[in-house]
């Protein structure tokens, strides 16, 4: 792959749990980027939510983060990363996407520094692209989710991977919205030929409901959340009357 742009491949997100589907978005992805020919992944990073995010049923992202690393343990690329989940606030995507861009940038001219000039490699910075499902895109369309400038820069400087899931049209969305539209060529759309419709959200009612959820998670997570007792009707409860947070921050902030 000499020649090639490194990237890196950065999913937020609840991860409440992390299930198969949310593991299987990186393997797509770096099947798909490599087949352009232009891009070697290098490495992906899970970056579970904060508990500010305010979304209901959300789980402590202690037990968040512990399920993503268990569930992790055996990937020699893609890590979990706590940055983003030990914030005091929710922090939006955009400034995650920055400050993990920073630390591979830093990362990189370190190690450049630290190379002799005969040796030093012809590639340039790694990018860092924003991995999302083809849920994610319709996001963009929710009054009050989005500041304008932060699409325009997520999409514009970084980049989209978007996997499609089940009967969404990513595509559409591209198409209904001028940012996207203008920005097309920074989004790459990976179609999933195998369907897998595994949902966190499906994940958490069964639980509830004392149904068997193996094979949808890792045996480790699902030991992890009976040894804890997540996911039960109280705790679906949590955060049950509250606003999301970046539709009561973005209102603070405007």
């Amino acid at each position: 792959m000499a020649g090639r742009i490194p990237l890196v491949l950065l999913a937020c997100g609840s991860f409440n749990p992390i299930t198969y589907q949310h593991m299987r978005l990186f393997e797509l992805a770096r099947d798909h980027m490599h087949q352009t020919g232009q891009y070697q992944v290098i490495g992906g990073i899970v970056s579970p939510v904060s508990d500010r995010y305010g979304k209901q049923g959300l789980a402590l992202a202690k037990h968040r983060l512990a399920m993503a690393r268990m569930a992790l343990q055996n990937s020699d690329w893609v890590i979990v990363d706590d940055w983003e989940s030990q914030q005091p606030d929710w922090t939006e995507t955009l400034v995650t996407m920055r400050y993990h861009y920073s630390r591979i940038a830093e990362k990189y001219q370190r190690r450049i520094s630290d190379t002799p000039l005969e040796q030093k490699p012809a590639s340039c910075v790694p990018q860092l692209k924003l991995l999302c499902g083809a849920d994610f895109m319709d996001t963009f369309k929710v009054p009050g989710l989005w500041r304008e400038d932060h699409i325009e820069e997520v999409v514009g400087r970084f980049g989209l991977v978007c996997v499609s899931r089940g009967s969404l049209e990513p595509d559409r969305a591209i198409h209904e919205s001028d940012t996207l539209c203008r920005h097309q060529q920074n989004i790459f759309l990976v179609r999933e030929w195998i369907h897998n419709e595994i949902s966190a959200t499906e994940i958490r009612r069964a639980l509830r409901r004392g149904l068997s959820v193996k094979y949808l998670l890792p045996d480790s997570v699902i030991q992890y959340i009976k040894e804890h007792n997540l996911y039960t009707h109280d705790s679906e409860l949590m955060n049950k009357d509250s606003k999301l947070r970046p539709l009561t921050k973005q209102t603070v902030e405007d």
